[in-house]
């Protein structure tokens, strides 16, 4: 049965979360008797019962009192176990003492260490202290201790501890024990007790934070009990294939962390190219390694990223001579819109163009403001006391839902008179809406407008009132920038936007045809982006399959 967990190692533990559950596995194998095989001249666990038995009447005999421990009936055995396993109590082989409730009073700065639950989750958490000549001997632990948490949070509290840290003072919620009969090996009690756990937590009774498993219900806890030779072998196989998980996982994160940065190396080569060659010899190193490159969810994004990085940098796809360029347009567009009194932009130059282009600047492209190609509008949220202000026929946008998608349906939605006795105006189909203020990642998100519709106070909603200016292409630079932006630690395109600094945003702006060009090849990468998406997780679900199947024949 060991031989099927390491031959298959490398697969268990590509699965998801596939480490973890391996740890578990070879944990549930070792209480089931799997993961060694028994050697028949072991003495039989029915002899260790006999011992636990005359080791109870003799303390019976010497006056102390002992609590019986009912038969274990067989649905209380929740899995079979080999022939010279037994199943016994906790109660029957281990005495239990509380610790001590010390108060805050008694905490001097320096004495004997008082052990709470903290201290046994955290090798580094501080202690407090006491003094020794106030603590009574029973709530005296050192080194070899066997404790059970059993109050606390589940997940983190619960569980059975050998203390390694000394002489010290046991706090209220742990119990100190001690084997009656010495039946088991101090290591596979502490290894049966906490592949139990489920089963404990399960029982505990108290509030959403704090919960507590009574004495009772601890003592009448089934184990199981093998030889006590197996127990040692079970507990060195244990010992020996955690550490094997240890190098598995660190060399797991180490090449991990390898790869995220050769593709991050890789794909910054791309945007820093110096001219067209050097451009095409990257992409083409790239290319070389293209399935071997991009096989985590990380790297697909970060390629999503780069992809529109370079979209807007005018790397993406060719220059075409013949087409009008972007300043001439800009031109034709101002002359039209020439009301809205929008200044005309310069060619492609300066600090701006240099923050998008580098060196030099596309043929025919120039940079612009967000205010030389489009009208920038706030809306507003009608009032929440009025109900006759909602629900209703109007779509409204909130920031939360301009996350990066396009936007055909809204959560909520307005009646005339809410739009009507609010600020709030309609947007068209077709605009860019820039979240300006929200939670975590919201801020310097965008989003493509496909319906009318309103939008609360903390959405810019850039208008385009001219043909001349694809709507698809300034939602890509949106998603360029607030990527951009992140790479830098920024909590969005800007530490804090508003309407006035949305308008002064500096766009790359191509000419018209170019911009079609380029949305149709982005649209084009990114649906290979979600095929291999798609295809890591068609490939994991096999591989969760596989393990699963693997795992089932292992525990049967």
């Amino acid at each position: 049965m060991t031989a099927l967990l390491t031959d298959n190692l490398p697969l268990l533990a590509g699965a998801p979360n596939g480490i973890k559950k391996l740890r578990e596995l070879i944990l549930e194998l070792a209480v089931r008797g799997k993961l060694v095989p028994q050697d028949p001249s072991d003495e039989p666990a029915s002899e260790l019962l006999k011992r636990i038995a005359e080791e109870k009447s003799r303390l019976l005999t010497a006056g102390k009192k002992l609590k019986h421990q009912a038969e274990i009936s067989k649905q209380e055995q929740p899995f079979s176990v080999p022939v010279t396993w037994s199943w016994v109590r906790l109660g029957s082989c281990l005495e239990m003492i509380n610790g001590r409730a010390f108060k805050p009073t008694e905490w001097i700065a320096a004495g004997l260490p008082i052990v709470r639950i903290q201290n046994l989750n955290k090798p580094d958490a501080p202690f407090n202290y006491c003094n020794p000549d106030a603590v009574d001997d029973r709530h005296v632990i050192d080194t070899g201790t066997i404790l059970i948490s059993w109050s606390g949070t589940p997940g983190t509290s619960f569980g059975a501890f050998i203390w390694e840290r000394g002489k010290a003072a046991l706090n209220q919620h742990i119990f100190s024990c001690f084997q009656v009969g010495d039946a088991f090996f101090d290591k596979f009690l502490k290894l049966a007790i906490n592949t139990r756990l489920e089963e404990l937590i399960a029982k505990a009774h108290g509030g959403v934070g704090l919960q507590h498993v009574t004495k009772g219900k601890l003592e009448a806890l089934t184990l199981v009990l093998p030889p006590l030779a197996e127990q040692h072998r079970i507990v060195a196989k244990v010992d020996e294939l955690m550490a094997l998980c240890d190098r598995l996982e660190a060399h797991q994160s180490d090449a991990e962390s390898a790869h995220t940065q050769l593709v991050q190396a890789l794909l910054d080569s791309l945007p820093q190219a110096s001219d067209a060659t050097d451009f095409a010899a990257n992409w083409q190193r790239l290319a070389e390694h293209f399935h071997t490159l991009f096989t985590t969810e990380s790297s697909i994004d970060a390629l999503k990223q780069t992809l529109l990085q370079l979209a807007v940098m005018g790397k993406l796809v060719p220059q075409d001579p013949s087409d009008e360029s972007a300043s001439e347009l800009l031109s034709r567009a101002w002359e039209i819109n020439v009301k809205l009194e929008r200044t005309l932009p310069s060619e492609a130059g300066g600090d701006d163009a240099e923050r998008w282009f580098g060196i030099s600047a596309p043929k025919g492209w120039c940079v612009c403001k967000v205010s030389n190609i489009a009208e920038v509008k706030l809306g507003s949220t009608p009032s929440r006391a009025e109900s006759s202000y909602w629900g209703g026929d109007i779509p409204w946008v909130s920031s939360g839902e301009v996350a990066g998608t396009i936007i055909e349906s809204t959560r909520e939605r307005i009646t005339l008179a809410g739009h009507k006795n609010s600020s709030t105006v309609m947007i068209p189909p077709g605009s860019v809406l820039i979240a300006m203020i929200g939670q975590g990642k919201t801020r310097g998100q965008s989003a493509l407008l496909e319906i009318e519709a309103c939008t609360n106070q903390n959405v810019a909603a850039l208008i385009f009132n001219t043909e001349l200016v694809a709507s698809r292409y300034v939602w890509l630079w949106a998603q360029a920038m607030y990527s951009l932006h992140r790479a830098d630690g920024h909590g969005g395109a800007q530490p804090a936007l508003n309407a006035k600094k949305v308008k002064a945003f500096s766009l790359p702006l191509p000419p018209t045809a170019e911009q079609h060009r380029i949305v149709a090849k982005i649209d084009q990468l990114m649906a290979i982006c979600d095929q291999l998406k798609t295809r890591l997780t068609q490939a994991r679900h096999l591989n969760q399959i596989i393990a699963s199947t693997l795992v089932q024949q292992a525990t049967n």
